[in-house]
């Protein structure tokens, strides 16, 4: 089903003008052009447990968008690995390889293109027979790690220009050593630069861009040069585009779940946009059936794995919420290093388990990250304050956590866990085996307390 359209005009015009600008306008002076955009994918190669979303059904609604558009360019804001089986076993390659038959014209970075060390990006843009651009990840010499910054599209006569960026927060997303020597530039900086070196060049410029909300707003409101941000990064997506001073931004829902179609209507003599058209379009299995050479492809990745996966370790009686998702992580890892007090972030919990039959599939996509228990003792009063309800000041604790949140913490805190434990997710599975009653009474257990 589509989400409502947002048409609207761009330029400061009276209501008048509006309504007559399609019969006093020459057809001459505006071009149409149709931007499909897609972003955070996180290897969905399959539909989920209600039937949205998938490589090979994606791939159908590309094609069919495609032919109802003149003029189209197809765009990936990032985070095209990372939630899967097969992208955490196989180290996200397979993501790129099936994605080159999606029709992609450009892709920027994405944190989690990180996450299997900075030296896989290379692999992967092997793989694929799209560029992956990023403007702004640089060393200490000022080289980029995905050049170029920018790419010219030629599309019925308009040249669109597409810069990719990424979040300035990456050191706080991403592990030091996956991260390497390897930095985020300022957003706004690297964006204006470049577009100022395009604007007299091009009709139209694009961002595509994996950042916050935040990093958004400040660079549609601060760089007048750009016409259209593409955004990722937050999963939600966006109910209806942002707009300042006729410039726009847009992104979808994460999974594959939804894709984004932003036509324009752009001015040929002033570059600029005249009227948009958007839609949210949800990628369903009965809606768009399955491209059949993305689903053999498909295929091919998901049987390597099937035999390790596809495993049942449990029954629920009901789905968790994420917040008992949380808690049962929690007494997981104290249970896995015999800790007395767990701390497991929201954040690093993608998904959560099913009602009815749970498998080691599933657990793998709610804890995509290969991200290590550590623990140690901690006196009450140093442990970190998420996890210090109710404790004792001067009380030694055993104090477990993830590898990730450990250098996080280490910032901050005058902390020590020099133990390490079996990964998250391990844990987990464990746990599921073990306690088959695990399910119901999480709601009152108290958080980041051992939950036995």
């Amino acid at each position: 089903m589509r989400a409502r359209l947002g048409f609207r005009p761009v330029a400061a015009l009276a209501l008048l003008a509006l309504l007559l600008f399609a019969c006093a306008t020459p057809a001459g002076d505006t071009a149409r052009l149709t931007i499909l955009h897609l972003n955070d994918l996180h290897a969905r190669f399959l539909p989920d447990e209600e039937g949205r979303g998938g490589f090979a059904h994606l791939a159908t609604a590309i094609a069919q968008e495609k032919a109802r558009a003149k003029n189209a360019i197809v765009l990936m804001a990032g985070d095209l690995v990372q939630g899967t089986p097969v992208s955490s076993i196989y180290e996200g390659v397979p993501c790129y390889e099936v994605a080159s038959l999606l029709g992609i014209d450009v892709n920027t970075l994405g944190n989690h293109e990180f996450d299997y060390t900075w030296r896989k990006i290379a692999e992967f843009r092997k793989a694929a027979t799209f560029p992956t651009i990023s403007a702004n990840v640089v060393n200490g010499r000022g080289e980029l790690l995905a050049p170029p910054p920018y790419i010219i599209l030629t599309r019925g006569g308009l040249r669109v220009a597409v810069i990719g960026v990424l979040t300035e927060y990456l050191d706080r997303l991403t592990k030091r050593y996956q991260r390497g020597e390897w930095k985020t530039a300022p957003v706004v900086d690297t964006v204006r630069r470049y577009a100022r070196e395009l604007r007299p060049k091009v009709d139209l410029i694009v961002v595509l861009a994996h950042l916050t909300d935040e990093e958004e707003d400040l660079l549609l409101a601060a760089v007048p040069e750009i016409d259209v941000i593409i955004g990722g990064h937050n999963h939600r997506g966006q109910d209806a585009p942002k707009e300042v001073d006729g410039r726009l931004c847009v992104k979808v829902r994460a999974y594959g779940r939804e894709m984004g179609r932003l036509d324009l209507w752009v001015d040929r003599n002033g570059g600029r946009i005249r009227q948009y058209q958007w839609a949210r379009i949800a990628i369903t299995k009965d809606r768009f059936p399955p491209d059949p050479e993305v689903a053999r492809a498909v295929e091919k990745w998901e049987k390597k794995v099937a035999s390790l996966v596809d495993v049942p370790i449990a029954r629920l009686p009901r789905a968790l919420d994420k917040e008992e998702m949380r808690r049962l992580i929690e007494a997981a890892m104290a249970d896995a290093v015999g800790a007395d007090v767990a701390y497991m972030n929201r954040g690093g919990i993608r998904d959560t388990l099913p009602a009815g039959e749970v498998t080691v599939r599933d657990v793998w996509q709610a804890l995509p990250f290969g991200n290590e228990i550590v623990y140690g003792k901690v006196r009450g009063r140093d442990v970190p304050r998420p996890a210090a309800r109710g404790l004792e000041p001067d009380r030694e604790y055993v104090l477990a956590t993830n590898d990730f949140i450990y250098e996080q913490w280490r910032k901050r805190y005058p902390i020590e866990l020099p133990e390490r434990g079996p990964l998250v997710r391990e844990a987990l599975i464990e746990y599921l085996k073990t306690h088959p009653r695990f399910g119901l009474p999480l709601r009152g257990a108290p958080s980041g307390s051992r939950a036995r």
